[in-house]
């Protein structure tokens, strides 16, 4: 397993309001990205609060759990999602300056010669295999709501003027619904996790074009945020790439 992770600030925003963890424990393969949103330091203190409560939550409890089976591991995955929720919703109900804040969260985590996606929000997880490349999470946002209804087309939905807005993110209401997905990892896969900051600003083609001209997947990460900065860098970009070597 190769991973490359990276985050930039971007051309406009003051500060980063992303956040990531990328493991280097072979036995505790867990990669996670988070945006967070909130007035004052709202946005940053969600996201890195969220991120970091998920590793503390899988740290303690992981290696405790008896029953690895597939469904152990959704349910473990959400709890651990479910339970960042609460740390974030405490938080923002604690502290005046932090009211309103959240964050997005998409998280992958490989057991059982499987990968594990955990979801709430627009960052995206997904699978690039035999060079073609499939969106594994679906967007908590009003723009794909839009999309599914039919209203517009996933090109008009990527630059239209409410595509900022979710739907669905952590740490905003008590309780939170949490979309899980699993799926074998073949030799060779590269599994990609990234925020809007980049999705906004390069196309799925072009993700995938990098990833397939490229042998270094770090080069790859770092050819895209630069061409998401080309293309504006409005926002915070950040993004965790996993490649599944050939044992």
């Amino acid at each position: 397993m190769i991973v490359a992770a990276l985050t930039d600030i971007g051309n406009v925003r003051e500060k980063n309001e992303d956040y990531y963890y990328a493991s280097e424990e072979k036995d505790l393969p867990l990669f996670i990205v988070a945006d967070g949103m909130g007035g004052h330091n709202g946005g940053e203190v969600a996201s890195k609060s969220a991120v970091e409560a998920i590793v503390d939550y899988f740290k303690k409890n992981y290696f405790k759990l008896q029953d690895k089976e597939i469904s152990s591991i959704e349910g473990f995955i959400e709890k651990s999602i479910k339970y960042a929720n609460k740390v974030v919703y405490s938080q923002a109900c604690s502290e005046c300056e932090l009211t309103g804040m959240g964050t997005t969260l998409t998280l992958l985590f490989f057991a059982k010669n499987r990968f594990f996606v955990g979801h709430i929000g627009d960052s995206r997880a997904y699978l690039i295999r035999d060079n073609h490349i499939k969106q594994i999470t679906e967007d908590h946002s009003f723009v794909e709501e839009l999309v599914k209804m039919g209203k517009i087309t996933h090109e008009e939905a990527r630059v239209h003027p409410q595509k900022n807005i979710i739907t669905r993110a952590l740490g905003v209401d008590e309780d939170v619904k949490v979309d899980i997905f699993h799926d074998t990892v073949m030799p060779e896969d590269i599994l990609l996790l990234c925020t809007d900051g980049l999705t906004n600003l390069v196309t799925d083609q072009q993700i995938l074009d990098e990833f397939t001209k490229n042998e270094d997947i770090n080069t790859s990460c770092v050819n895209l945020v630069n061409l998401a900065k080309a293309n504006g860098g409005y926002d915070n970009i950040t993004l965790i790439a996993v490649k599944e070597v050939t044992s």
